[in-house]
């Protein structure tokens, strides 16, 4: 048996890719895809997607627009219950120190309050979400054991 990590509602990610680090994420069970937050989003000749991340009041925000290989364009059911055609992509995300390859679909998420969503495609099979939690990444001291010359013996200190 695997042994799953533990979760927290909201956690950081960071998308390797688009070269964003550190970026809130609400994890949502409910969703069963990942979604960025972009706007002027097309295609152009169905092989490629262009966007710009964000909006101008994120610190990430940069302004620059992105050119990717479209993964596929799906239909996807939004919080308010419409059905929406949204392009997506295949990037690389750093979670928990761990990297994995997974599909971001992009839509504007103005309105939401993270600007990426954590669906449960991706969490299945590798973490159970403590709803009670949040920034568990954030908050994981990692700990070593290191040897003593002094006092010849081992003891633990935070690591870096």
């Amino acid at each position: 048996m695997d042994i799953k990590k533990i979760i927290g509602k909201k956690e950081l990610i960071s998308i390797i890719d688009l070269g964003l680090y550190e970026l809130d994420a609400k994890v949502d069970t409910g969703a069963d895809s990942n979604a960025i937050h972009c706007d002027h989003i097309y295609i152009d000749s169905d092989e490629f997607v262009h966007f710009t991340l964000l909006d101008e009041v994120h610190p990430s925000y940069n302004g620059k627009k992105i050119k990717m290989p479209l993964y596929k364009v799906k239909k996807v059911k939004s919080s308010n219950g419409e059905i929406q055609e949204r392009p997506s992509i295949k990037v690389t995300v750093d979670f928990f120190g761990k990297k994995y390859k997974t599909v971001v679909s992009l839509t504007n998420r103005a309105d939401m309050k993270y600007p990426m969503l954590i669906g449960r495609r991706f969490l299945s099979g590798k973490f159970l979400v403590d709803v009670s939690q949040a920034y568990i990444a954030k908050e994981e001291i990692k700990w070593e054991c290191i040897y003593c010359q002094e006092t010849k013996n081992y003891i633990l200190r935070k690591g870096w």
